[in-house]
């Protein structure tokens, strides 16, 4: 008959990161100027249930249900921000606001500008089908550690979080409804019978946790607009609407 497990070898069996992801992760937690009381949460917070399900680890928990709170609290925040920020602004605009902002595109390009894919914890397996660049698995890795930073540090800590590092994107557009610019001059294209549109990252500058990115856009193989952004998207966006521009003068 096995032996049960005992409570001396429960409390070893916890996820770790490698020498690369720990360095990467002090390194961000620097650049948000966020440290954590409790670093057993933060590894909750980047722990895929992949990882926890391929070592099979039985006392050690995924990000799941910090995900869930984290979800809950972004929410509250952003509506917080809106309120106090926008007087004007209608309920049903604010709604479509918080979604924008809240939804799961916007989401994964926050945690990819942050590098956090490179220090989720997954398994071989997830890791191998591009999990480390999903954005629903980059979205929810960004909720868990909302969701973390919350039972650390209460929701005043949150809220100081994406005043720094959020709540500015709203001035750039970011979280416009609007502000699709990709799926607009997707549709300009079309209507006008231009051809086919690509996007090309051209190039990327600055260390691996504040890169800033530039793209291009051509149609029919023919560039017309750049673009500058602290993400891959941002900065397609923007290249996006540079070229929607262009030809909407030259129509």
């Amino acid at each position: 008959m096995p032996k049960p497990t005992s409570s001396k070898n429960q409390s070893r069996e916890k996820a770790v990161f490698t020498t690369r992801q720990h360095e990467l992760m002090q390194s961000i937690l620097r650049e948000l100027q966020v440290s954590f009381a409790d670093e057993q949460l933060l590894r909750q917070a980047f722990t895929h249930s992949s990882y926890v399900n391929e070592h099979r680890m039985k006392h050690v928990k995924d990000n799941e249900r910090l995900e869930f709170l984290g979800d809950a609290v972004l929410e509250l925040a952003v509506s917080n921000h809106l309120f106090r920020e926008f007087p004007s602004m209608t309920e049903g605009d604010m709604t479509k606001l918080r979604a924008a902002m809240v939804c799961e595109a916007s989401l994964a390009s926050l945690a990819e500008e942050l590098q956090f894919g490179n220090v989720v914890l997954m398994g071989k397996g997830e890791e191998m089908t591009g999990g480390r660049t999903r954005p629903a698995l980059l979205a929810d890795v960004f909720e868990s550690f909302v969701g973390a930073m919350y039972l650390d540090q209460g929701l005043s800590n949150v809220e100081q979080f994406l005043e720094r590092f959020v709540f500015p994107k709203l001035d750039e557009g970011a979280f416009s409804v609007t502000a699709d610019y990709k799926s607009q001059l997707q549709e300009f294209v079309q209507k006008e019978n231009l051809g086919v549109i690509s996007y090309e990252i051209t190039d990327e500058q600055g260390p691996a946790h504040n890169r800033e990115f530039s793209s291009a856009v051509s149609v029919n193989e023919t560039r017309v607009g750049t673009g500058r952004g602290r993400s891959k998207k941002e900065a397609e966006q923007r290249a996006a609407q540079a070229t929607l521009e262009q030809l909407q003068r030259r129509e």
